[in-house]
């Protein structure tokens, strides 16, 4: 795959203060003045990942997404040029601003700008986050993952397809339509939901503990309407999370636990059981919807449906076994 994850993402916004405060007091994020017009934030030892824009209007973005040197951003923009979508080489003060070595930008078929990009500079300073949390699992999975709102999704899935690279991990079509999307092992960094308009729908921020997100959360329920989806889990990432309302217009994922692929061997299928397990009640949704994904959830609860948590080595205790039925069941059986 010519990239290779989720760089970095940034936002038009006159909130910087608001923005600071949310950053930093609800997510976790290490704010660094760029600027009287620019804030950025770091989530490990890189130098920005998110950034907010005062120059920019609200509700303009752009995804930095990274590739592994000079020659596969070369190849990238030669393949772009083929696909007769027009390619930008940034000039070096770009670059600069993006705190990388080079840069290309483009538009998809929805108009989000699009920007590739290869070696990200690293602070020489340690990272240190707005409030108390293990800190975010970034990596070579990437900053986390974008969900887009696209008016369809058949005019655009091929250009991160046949042309991107991106591989199909799953979809759904009730209670909405949506496609997701991966690049590395990370389950999706990139997913499109047909709404019929065109925008920002969420980033996602992955934590290293659980308690992370449950501290998120009662900041997040401390403030008047600032979530915006409840505490849950998915079905297919297995992510459990809950959505914040950022100072712009679209939310912030805060998550833990997300899976993992192996990108070479991964077959898309079409979920059956509705985005979440349990949980996840989306303020956003228009009432007829949000009926329709609460009745699914019912459905996978009656049925039983369940999935293995996702943890990393150090993040977990096991437990002495104390029931015999559930002892002498097979782990095939406990993973039903």
């Amino acid at each position: 795959m010519p990239l290779q994850a989720l760089g970095y993402a940034g936002f038009g916004s006159a909130d910087l203060e608001d923005w600071r405060q949310f950053g930093t007091g609800l997510v976790g994020l290490q704010a660094v003045e760029r600027s009287p017009s620019l804030l950025a934030f770091r989530m490990d030892d890189r130098k920005q990942r998110i950034v907010i824009d005062r120059s920019l209007p609200d509700g303009a973005r752009f995804f930095g997404w990274e590739v592994a040197d000079a020659a596969a951003l070369d190849a990238l923009a030669a393949r772009l040029e083929q696909a007769e979508t027009a390619v930008i080489a940034e000039p070096q003060t770009s670059a600069d601003t993006r705190r990388v070595r080079a840069l290309i930008s483009f538009r998809d078929p929805a108009g989000n700008r699009l920007e590739a990009f290869y070696d990200a500079e690293i602070d020489d300073t340690p990272f240190s986050p707005g409030r108390s949390i293990s800190g975010f699992r970034t990596g070579p999975l990437g900053l986390g993952h974008a969900v887009l709102t696209v008016e369809n999704i058949d005019a655009v899935m091929p250009f991160y397809v046949d042309v991107l690279g991106f591989g199909l991990s799953d979809y759904m079509q009730k209670p909405f339509r949506a496609y997701f999307f991966h690049i590395n092992a990370r389950h999706h960094s990139l997913a499109l939901i047909e709404t019929g308009r065109n925008g920002m729908h969420h980033l996602m921020v992955e934590l290293f503990s659980l308690d992370d997100v449950g501290q998120s959360y009662d900041v997040a329920l401390s403030e008047p309407e600032r979530v915006s989806v409840t505490l849950g889990r998915h079905t297919n990432d297995l992510m459990t999370s809950f959505y914040a309302k950022t100072p712009s217009s679209f939310m912030i994922e805060c998550g833990w636990g997300g899976r993992e692929i192996d990108p070479k061997t991964w077959r898309p299928f079409e979920l059956q059981d509705g985005p979440s397990l349990w949980g996840h009640e989306r303020v956003w949704l228009p009432p007829a919807d949000r009926e329709v994904a609460r009745d699914m959830r019912m459905r996978a609860a009656a049925a039983g449906v369940r999935a293995p948590v996702q943890v990393m080595d150090g993040n977990y205790k096991l437990l002495s076994g104390t029931c015999p039925w559930w002892d002498s069941v097979g782990n095939a059986d406990r993973q039903l």
